[in-house]
């Protein structure tokens, strides 16, 4: 990795403590930029906020399994995993859609997002990913409604450069682990057949079996699934300076188990098993998009930026209970979506406005099965509403100016954003008839940034911000007939606000170019939050909630990453968070409410990493150890979670990694770790799946 993006990436612990460097490049003078912080290329550095970036490099050192795991290790996220197939981060505090996933800039979140933790960040390969942009915080006036605890952007892999004549790179890899037995292949192509045309396409196959926990907990049953991806991109680049891109991917899961609410949960301490005897998801993501943009542009418009884009998600629910009566449930969900981002120069600085448009269709079914395998009943509609529609439009202007001689840099910025429901079958859950819904939110939301540079090269920084959230509510809050937690059935709801989220954000980033240090605390005020709230009556046997905006309540913490060049060959690095948050609820079957705990708070965690790289080698190796204390400030919901969470919080873990990568013939890429090395039973709080126990993993990527 180059030598000044290896030191921004120290600043901002982009790398995120564990990731690679690669001894053969040559050192470069070009910092790093990031486009997801301020909806432009801005330098890592002068971005006035919390940013993190996982690269090509960071992916081939550290290997992770899926998306959710790339971004393992970063302060104040979470990845919690209901399911081994099923990876849900929690960004300071929030996830499911309350944190916003994208590829290439488009949404991957739709109206059917639910409350907590979700599957769907599952369904972005990281082979076709160049790289993750990781923003903390609310990010809402660039990106609209869910972007609360932040925003995700999955670069994809681009078309190589024109080097002068075209060119054609193939890619080959694999990833092999013992724990869960699992293979990965990946054949990919990159390439120009002209200096105006350019392509990349990839295909990836991916069996996972059964993961096995640590010395106690062995094999853990049904938690492998089979998945396959691909994708395609072309870029084709006109004598005005402008590019079109058309892209495509596609991914496919099979069989992906939620084993902790069946009789195959595992005797762990303490948590209780389900009864079912399956519960099984199968999931489709396919995306294609246009895009029409030039960056560099003279005039009044500097660039722009036109993306059409169409995305089609659909999952299936398989679930055998125990007395043998069968349900199938599913949504189908196609978002049509346009955005048309603008950038001008003014007399101060820079802005950034425009427009983005998305349009929802959504089909739900659920069926019932006798244990006879006769056909019991069809319900009016899935787990959310079926034949509806939701509908967000937004339009954003930012700008960041420059004061006082660059002394001061102030980013102001402001988004209007309308949403529309309109579902034509409902299940009045009083009734049993199907109902219809039609309503409509309006928000406006402002955030204020400042940046102020320190030093002549602009490395080090003091930084503040206050930023408003926002998330509209959709049809999973509106309309979902689904189980919630462990013993709760959720039902449809006839009227909601949108949630609405404040944040103030300080931090201060240092770099002489040895050692590094970043600190940043950020306080989020919550108003309206939709909570699920108790009816006190039973539905099939499991209690009965329903939605309210009942919450209000906060968010706080503090992250501190730090590096030190001990010696030429030595480096240190050290990252930590600690968070706190409380908000309303309703602890009990009345409908009472409480100030509690959030759900599945984050416990104080940390990594620290040795690494040791020969200059001038290509190879290097590293120690990391991954550590969180007990968690044990649960909200009542999380005590009743006993199939997730042991009774008096989920135990704390101190987990040693060893992995060390060589670069082979300029064009072979190693990467071998032994992780969980003692071999610990462990699990990230709030997941229904343990971590694996010791395993070996061995990557490798020939590109040639």
């Amino acid at each position: 990795m180059r030598q000044d993006k290896r030191i921004c990436l120290a600043v901002a612990l982009t790398v995120g403590f564990g990731a690679g460097w690669t001894a053969a490049e040559e050192p470069a003078t070009l910092p790093e930029v990031v486009v997801t912080a301020l909806r432009a290329e801005t330098a890592l550095a002068e971005v006035p906020g919390t940013v993190h970036v996982v690269d090509r490099d960071d992916l081939q050192a550290n290997a992770p399994r899926t998306t959710p795991d790339a971004l393992r290790g970063l302060p104040s996220v979470m990845v919690q995993k209901t399911a081994y197939g099923q990876g849900s981060p929690y960004l300071r505090g929030f996830t499911g859609f309350r944190t916003l996933m994208m590829v290439d800039g488009i949404r991957l979140n739709n109206s059917t997002f639910r409350d907590g933790p979700n599957q769907y960040w599952n369904t972005v390969d990281p082979w076709s990913v160049a790289r993750y942009e990781t923003v903390m915080g609310p990010a809402s006036v660039l990106y609209g409604s869910d972007a609360v605890g932040g925003a995700v952007n999955a670069l994809t892999l681009a078309p190589p450069a024109w080097a002068g004549q075209p060119t054609w790179e193939r890619t080959l890899a694999v990833r092999a682990a013992t724990a869960d037995e699992s293979l990965q292949a990946r054949a990919g192509v990159r390439g120009r057949a002209t200096e105006k045309l350019g392509y990349s396409a990839g295909i990836t196959w991916k069996k996972f079996n059964d993961v096995r926990g640590g010395a106690d907990v062995g094999r853990q049953r049904h938690t492998g699934y089979d998945e396959a991806d691909f994708d395609l991109r072309a870029d084709y680049a006109f004598d005005s300076g402008a590019t079109l891109t058309l892209a495509h991917q596609q991914v496919a899961q099979d069989d992906a188990w939620r084993t902790h609410s069946t009789v195959y949960g595992i005797d762990w301490e303490g948590l209780k098993t389900g009864d079912d005897q399956k519960r099984v998801y199968d999931q489709n993501r396919a995306l294609t998009y246009l895009r029409l943009a030039d960056d560099e542009r003279a005039g009044a418009v500097a660039a722009y930026r036109l993306t059409l884009s169409r995305q089609a998600q659909d999952e299936r629910l398989h679930r055998l209970r125990a007395d043998g009566r069968r349900d199938e449930s599913g949504v189908d969900v196609t978002t049509w979506a346009a955005a048309f981002e603008l950038e001008s120069p003014s007399p101060v600085g820079r802005w950034v406005y425009g427009v983005d448009v998305s349009h929802d269709e959504v089909d739900s079914f659920s069926r019932r099965y006798k244990a006879d395998g006769s056909l019991n009943k069809e319900e009016i509609q899935g787990p959310v509403a079926d034949d509806a529609a939701y509908d967000l439009v937004g339009v954003f202007v930012q700008d960041t100016a420059s004061l006082f001689d660059g002394a001061l840099e102030v980013t102001p910025g402001v988004r209007y954003t309308y949403a529309a429901l309109d579902a034509d079958r409902v299940l009045d859950p009083v009734g049993g008839e199907a109902t219809s819904r039609e309503d409509d939110w309006d928000s406006v939301v402002g955030s204020l940034r400042a940046l102020a540079p320190l030093g002549a090269e602009r490395r080090h920084a003091v930084y503040a911000g206050l930023s408003q959230g926002f998330r509209a509510p959709n049809l999973s809050d509106l309309t979902r007939l689904d189980t919630a937690r462990s013993d709760e059935i959720e039902t449809p709801v006839e009227d909601l606000d949108p949630e609405r989220f404040v944040s103030a954000e300080v931090g201060a980033r240092y770099d002489d170019g040895r050692r590094s240090a970043e600190i940043a605390g950020y306080y989020t005020w919550i108003e309206n939050l939709i909570v699920r709230t108790p009816t006190g009556e039973i539905v099939d046997d499991l209690r009965e909630v329903t939605k309210k905006n009942a919450g209000e309540g906060y968010v706080a913490g503090v992250e501190l990453t730090l590096g030190w060049q001990v010696a030429e060959d030595w480096h240190l690095r050290l990252s930590g968070s600690w968070m706190d948050g409380k908000v309303d609820t309703y602890p009990t079957s009345d409908p009472v409410a409480e100030r509690d705990y959030v759900s599945r708070l984050m416990p104080l965690t940390g990594q620290a990493a040795v690494r040791w790289q020969p200059v001038g080698q290509p190879f290097w190796l590293e120690a990391v150890v991954d550590a969180a204390e007990k968690a044990t400030r649960l909200s009542a919901d999380d005590e009743r979670d006993t199939q997730r969470i042991p009774p008096g919080g989920t135990p704390g873990y101190a987990v040693l990694t060893l992995r060390g990568g060589a670069t082979v013939m300029d064009d072979l890429q190693l990467t071998v770790a032994l992780e969980n090395v003692a071999d610990e039973d462990y699990r990230i709080h709030g997941s229904g799946v343990n971590e694996p126990g010791r395993n070996l993993v061995v990557q490798a990527e020939w590109t040639f």
